[in-house]
C-alpha cells in the first residue's frame, strides 16, 4: 500500500503488481478461459495467474463465472474502462520503449496474437487456407507453425495439422515480430529478403494483408 489519498496511488495499489496489466490486456482482447489467458502470458506461472485473477476479482475488476472446467473470467465495468489505458500504454511503448531484446521474442505469443487478430474477412471463405511459417533463428522444436483459416475461424498449430499448404512464409522470429508490430513494413521486409513468401502469385501478393498486423500497430496508425 502506498498510503496516499491520490487516486493514481489508489489505482496502482490494484494494478501495479507484476503481470496484472498484461492479464487485463488479454481479457480486453477476448480471452476468458484460464488456458486462453495462459497462452497470452506464456511465461507467467499458473499459480501466479490464479493469484492475480483472485486479486482482480476482489478489486472488482474481474468477475468469475461457472465452476471447474466451465470457469470463465470476464471484465466488469471497472475492467472495461481500463481499455483506453491499455491502448495508451501500447502506443507509448511503441514510441518510447520499443527496442526488442532476444528475451522479448516468443513464437508462442507471436502466433497466438496472430490467431486472434487475423482479418478473416480477407481470406477465402469457400475453402480452408493453410499458411506454413518456417523460422530459421529459433530451435527446431519451435521453428514451424501453421496458420489455418476455415469458415471464418482461425487456428494456429505448432504441429503439422495435415492440411495442404497454400503458402509458406520463410523468415526468422525477429524479422517476423518486427513486421507484425509494423516496425518494418511487409514490402520493405520482402524487398530486403528477410521475409520470403512461397505461394502462387495472387496469394503471394495478398498474403501480407491477409495476415495483418498487431492491434497496437493499428492504434499507432490512428494515433
Amino acid at each position: 500500500m502506498y498510503g496516499q489519498f491520490c487516486p493514481v496511488s489508489k489505482a496502482m495499489e490494484v494494478l501495479d503488481e507484476r503481470w496484472t496489466m498484461l492479464v487485463v490486456r488479454e481479457m480486453l482482447l477476448g480471452s476468458t478461459r484460464f488456458n486462453e489467458l495462459r497462452r497470452g502470458v506464456p511465461r507467467m506461472s499458473p499459480a501466479l495467474l490464479s493469484k492475480r485473477l483472485a486479486s482482480l476479482e476482489r478489486a472488482g475488476v474481474v468477475r468469475r463465472e461457472g465452476a471447474g472446467v466451465r470457469t470463465s473470467y470476464h471484465l466488469t465495468q471497472a475492467g472495461e474502462e481500463l481499455g483506453p489505458i491499455v491502448d495508451a500504454l501500447g502506443v507509448w511503448g511503441m514510441r518510447w520503449a520499443s527496442e526488442l531484446g532476444d528475451q522479448d521474442l516468443d513464437p508462442h505469443l507471436l502466433f497466438w496474437d496472430m490467431r486472434r487478430t487475423t482479418p478473416v474477412e480477407k481470406w477465402p471463405r469457400e475453402r480452408r487456407t493453410t499458411v506454413a511459417f518456417e523460422l530459421d533463428d529459433v530451435p527446431p522444436k519451435v521453428a514451424r507453425w501453421w496458420l489455418v483459416v476455415s469458415g471464418g475461424e482461425t487456428d494456429v498449430c505448432d504441429f503439422d495439422p495435415g492440411f495442404e499448404v497454400d503458402a509458406r512464409v520463410l523468415t526468422g522470429l525477429r524479422p517476423l515480430t518486427h513486421v507484425w508490430r509494423s516496425d518494418w513494413s511487409w514490402p520493405s521486409a520482402l524487398r530486403k529478403g528477410v521475409v520470403r513468401i512461397e505461394a502462387p502469385t495472387e496469394l503471394r501478393r495478398a498474403l501480407p494483408d491477409m495476415i495483418g498486423h498487431s492491434n497496437v500497430a493499428e492504434l499507432m496508425q490512428n494515433a
